[in-house]
């Protein structure tokens, strides 16, 4: 290895953390080849060196070998994401073949997977860990999974398939991106925003600004959409932006046809059909499920439509209110989608008298953030500190540490929470490095946690609307899973190797928090006098919670149904049929039906670009899931030690090492049942 050059490469160190300030795009490709090149040279040195496989003379050093894989591309992928620009994205792009390739190969390895058999069949597998052998038992899936036991020709089918649908997942996402920022239109006269809060004036005012404009400047960035759609009286230029927005990526509407995902959503249930085909599978649906808690696509779809069947009545019943009001209230008799949430809101301020903005005043990031560490402190024991001096991508990064309450330095997160340009929308948590033991020293996990809320404007700190409070709890329960966990060995610790529709466990879990009024008077306070939420404030969040819950419910069971069945009814003579099942899944679940140029599918990047592919309805179980554990915490009270002690050791501590059914069966003392979420939504018949 050349030394020299080592030296001059951040993405080649061995710093703890990544060294953000230092990586150029010219660094990304040389770096990712060496350690691609490195981890090959010790998958062959090591399956070389004996017969007599173990797994401290295999499985480890290849999973450190990975590791240090991880640890470089984990930053790179992130920057991309977050500080996106063409050189960066080109460089992304040049590697993503280059690891796809590395990951088949290494998938279609025959003598890698017959080591790995002959570990699981010595006498010495009886001795290793509970997660040791999770880590075999999974790796052997995944063997079978990447097309080990296919024909040469197939194998390199499979290769190929693989490397495409990375490359279309990207391109997918950058034309989102594009259309996304593509789209702003300068308002001149105030009035023309007539209904829009001051925040979001001042939004718009500094986004006209910073584009060197007078005036006001709405854009496609989800604060500037939301506060235009829930809030402009201008019904005219609601339906402008909701077409925009709407028809983004598409062949429709202003943009139409420059940065269209049409073709690319086409290519992409066709691969995953192929490559399901070749691996045995009926269809894509079933091969999801091959890593899932769910076992065959009838049970899931048995769960959306059973949940349907006790929604949609209330869905129905919740559009005809809502018609009713806009009619009576908003002088509008044919309400279109673009009305919905402008009736709403103002349904909502005038059942409720709950106003948004006077909630958004309570949660300024200066008591939200605090408030939530306040609520894990009490919960799990931890004690989070800020860390002053670190090295960043963007000035508005933190960094935290958390430690338990024995003093142990259990991980490190960075936050990362406004919406800016070249950043893509939406919140998530990302893994930067895993636990794992190395020698006698443990490697600390780290994450980052990313949000888009509106930033700061003058000297006013960020004010949370109240769903931003539940973004954030969300994601930050994804963190705790990732950074508590007490795993050992890398394929299992934290977030990985957890079943897919387990995953959003933890985080949903965290959100039943955000409706505590014990929790809030930690996570609450006036921005100006530091006055805690009142009471009566309180109670119309409470009596609002469930607003709409019916349309909300059918919504996300249209999305689910609909990612579910492109991928179970996919059918290579007909063709991808995207918006012919969409229409049926809304025939069947929805209570609104969009425009006819509305393109979801288009910007529905969680399913073409984002791993859920068949696998949007996990987001619903786990919603199950979470409602079904809180529930013991309101049997017990909220803050109960023993229980947070619970729920700490059996889930979060656990990370991949167990099936997540033993995990909660553990937790909870039985299985997951449905009544606890249907109760939580109002739905309970």
């Amino acid at each position: 290895m050349n030394h020299d050059h080592t030296m001059t490469n951040p993405l080649l160190t061995d710093a703890a953390l990544p060294l953000f300030s230092r990586i150029e795009p010219e660094h990304i490709e040389p770096a990712i080849t060496e350690l691609l090149d490195e981890a090959r040279a010790v998958v062959e040195q090591h399956l070389q060196a004996t017969t007599q496989y173990t797994w401290e003379n295999l499985v480890e050093p290849l999973e450190n070998a990975e590791d240090r894989l991880n640890k470089a591309w984990s930053p790179v992928s992130h920057i991309n994401s977050v500080v996106n620009s063409d050189e960066l994205r080109e460089a992304y792009n040049a590697c993503l073949p280059k690891l796809s390739a590395y990951a088949t190969e290494m998938g279609q390895n025959e003598q890698l997977f017959k080591a790995y058999q002959i570990i699981a069949d010595s006498a010495e597998f009886a001795t290793l860990d509970i997660a040791q052998k999770k880590i075999i038992g999974n790796a052997l899936r995944d063997f079978k999974l990447s097309g080990v036991d296919l024909d040469s020709g197939k194998k390199q089918r499979y290769k190929d398939i693989s490397q495409e649908l990375s490359r279309l997942a990207s391109n997918y996402e950058e034309n989102l991106m594009d259309a996304t920022n593509a789209w702003s239109k300068l308002i001149r006269a105030e009035q023309d925003l007539a209904g829009l809060p001051d925040s979001a004036m001042d939004q718009a005012k500094q986004t006209a600004e910073s584009h060197n404009e007078d005036g006001w400047m709405i854009t496609l960035h989800s604060p500037s959409y939301q506060a235009v759609m829930t809030y402009a009286d201008d019904r005219a230029l609601r339906r402008e932006h909701y077409e925009a927005y709407a028809t983004r990526a598409s062949e429709r509407g202003p943009q139409a046809g420059q940065w269209d995902n049409s073709l690319i959503m086409e290519q992409i249930l066709a691969l995953r059909y192929e490559k399901a085909r070749l691996l045995g599978f009926n269809n894509y649906a079933e091969l999801s499920l091959a890593t899932k808690m769910a076992n065959k696509p009838d049970d899931v779809m048995h769960f959306l439509e059973d949940l349907a069947d006790r929604s949609w009545r209330h869905a129905r019943k919740d559009l005809s209110e809502l018609r009713e009001f806009a009619k009576q209230h908003c002088g509008i008799n044919d309400m279109q989608s673009w009305d919905i949430a402008y009736a709403s809101e103002k349904m909502r301020q005038h059942a409720y008298q709950l106003s948004q903005e006077d909630v958004k005043a309570y949660f300024p990031i200066t008591r939200v953030l605090p408030g939530l560490f306040a609520v894990v402190e009490k919960l799990y024991g931890l004690q989070i500190s800020e860390i002053a001096d670190f090295d960043s991508w963007h000035p508005d990064v933190r960094f935290f540490q958390i430690h338990d309450d024995a003093g142990g330095l259990r991980g490190q997160f960075y936050i990362d929470l406004y919406a800016r340009p070249k950043k893509r929308g939406g919140a998530w948590m990302d893994d930067c490095v895993g636990r794992k033991k190395a020698g006698d020293a443990i490697q600390i996990p780290v994450a980052y946690l990313t949000c888009n809320f509106t930033p700061p404007t003058g000297d006013v700190p960020a004010l949370l609307t109240h769903d931003d409070v539940i973004t954030l709890f969300h994601e930050f329960g994804h963190g705790l899973h990732h950074l508590l966990t007490q795993v050992d060995h890398l394929g299992v610790s934290g977030i990985n190797g957890v079943e897919w529709d387990a995953v959003e466990l933890p985080s949903q879990f965290m959100e039943n928090w955000c409706w505590e009024q014990e929790a809030l008077a930690l996570i609450s306070g006036h921005y100006q006098t530091g006055e805690p939420l009142p009471d009566e404030l309180f109670n119309k969040m409470l009596a609002a919670k469930n607003f709409q819950a019916g349309m909300v419910m059918v919504r996300q069971l249209e999305f689910s149904l609909f990612d579910f069945r492109i991928h179970k009814d996919y059918d290579p003579e007909k063709g991808a049929r995207i918006y012919e099942i969409l229409a049926q899944v809304r025939d069947q679940v929805a209570v609104i039906k969009p425009p006819e140029f509305n393109r979801f599918a288009h910007s529905f990047s969680h399913i073409f670009a984002g791993g859920y592919g068949a696998g949007y309805y996990s987001y619903k179980w786990a919603e199950v899931l979470s409602s079904d554990a809180f529930s013991l915490f309101e049997e017990k009270g909220i803050f109960d030690r023993e229980t947070g002690k619970a729920f700490l050791t059996n889930i979060l501590e656990q990370g991949g090492s167990q099936q997540a059914m033993d995990l909660f069966i553990k937790f909870r003392g039985r299985k997951p049942t449905i009544d606890a979420l249907l109760r939580h939504t109002g739905i309970a018949a």
